[in-house]
């Protein structure tokens, strides 16, 4: 089973040690590429959609980690958004159109930048962070508290009664769109019960066991999406609207036929788009695979 989505294929090396090796890193900033993002996580592109990168990385860029081939590369934040002007592109357009190394190198550049600017200040007592270890780390100096990025755990499942699937619809996608149910993982709980709570909460269906497929970075802006298929009673959907506008089950032939329309912008049926890890787990549970 190899999964095939996106922000997971050809990604760096982090290089963990490197990140404490400040006259190494001030030796492969000079020379490094450097992924330029603006205050909207867009990243600017060439004539042919491919993004521009920089070569050379300032003293304050994110160490993203080193390709194959041992180049560097670094990430670094614009003071303002792009003008409106200015062709440019976003990370879900970027994961559909670039090669897989780029795209998961913009996810990462991604996350990390928006850790950095959504934590500039100690949550303990106020003060401006200081980030050190290649941006990697913010460290107080009034309290000493230091801040590491971390990604939100979710779990995301395809619930089948054993012959049909369960897909469930937000009252602000596009029309007929639907998708495996997902949520984030609440503290004290594990992933297993964090399925049954919020499968639960949105459909009023009863999971009964449950199966780790495997997970995707999801930097939209920070979650860790964890894949599972389960087993659920064969219970009639019933949703909130707080929680999803629709609930359903479909069959494979709907599924299938869903796959095979999937550039029909007028399909009756209408699936998660091809870089997320929904629409490998729906494809998955046609393949037969079950919890």
């Amino acid at each position: 089973m190899n999964p095939f989505f996106a922000f997971i294929d050809q990604a760096l090396d982090r290089a963990d040690l490197l990140r404490r090796d400040s006259a190494r890193l001030d030796g492969l900033r000079r020379t490094a590429h450097c992924l330029w993002l603006d205050t909207h996580g867009r990243v600017a592109i060439r004539a042919d959609g491919l993004p521009q990168i920089a070569r050379g990385a300032p003293d304050d860029a994110v160490f993203l980690g080193c390709a194959e081939n041992g180049e560097a590369w670094f990430a670094a934040r614009y003071d303002a958004p792009f003008a409106d002007d200015r062709a440019h592109i976003d990370l879900r357009r970027a994961a559909l159109q670039w090669p897989a190394f780029l795209s998961t190198v913009y996810a990462q550049a991604s996350a990390v930048l928006h850790w950095q600017t959504s934590h500039r200040f100690c949550p303990a007592c106020g003060t401006r962070l200081d980030y050190r270890n290649a941006g990697w780390q913010g460290d107080c100096a009034a309290c000493g508290r230091v801040e590491y990025p971390r990604s939100d755990p979710a779990v995301i499942v395809a619930v089948s009664d054993g012959e049909r699937l369960l897909l469930g619809r937000q009252s602000g996608w596009p029309a007929r769109r639907y998708s495996t149910l997902a949520g984030f993982v609440e503290p004290g709980e594990s992933l297993e019960q964090a399925i049954v709570r919020e499968v639960w909460e949105e459909s009023r269906v009863r999971v009964l066991r449950s199966r780790y497929l495997a997970s995707q970075p999801w930097p939209f802006p920070g979650a860790l999406m964890l894949g599972f298929i389960a087993h659920a009673e064969a219970d009639a959907p019933q949703t909130e609207q707080d929680e999803l506008e629709d609930a359903r089950w479909f069959s494979a032939a709907q599924v299938q036929a869903a796959l095979a329309a999937d550039d029909d912008e007028n399909a009756p049926l209408k699936l998660s788009p091809p870089i997320s890890i929904s629409r490998w787990l729906i494809t998955q549970w046609l393949a037969g695979v079950r919890a």
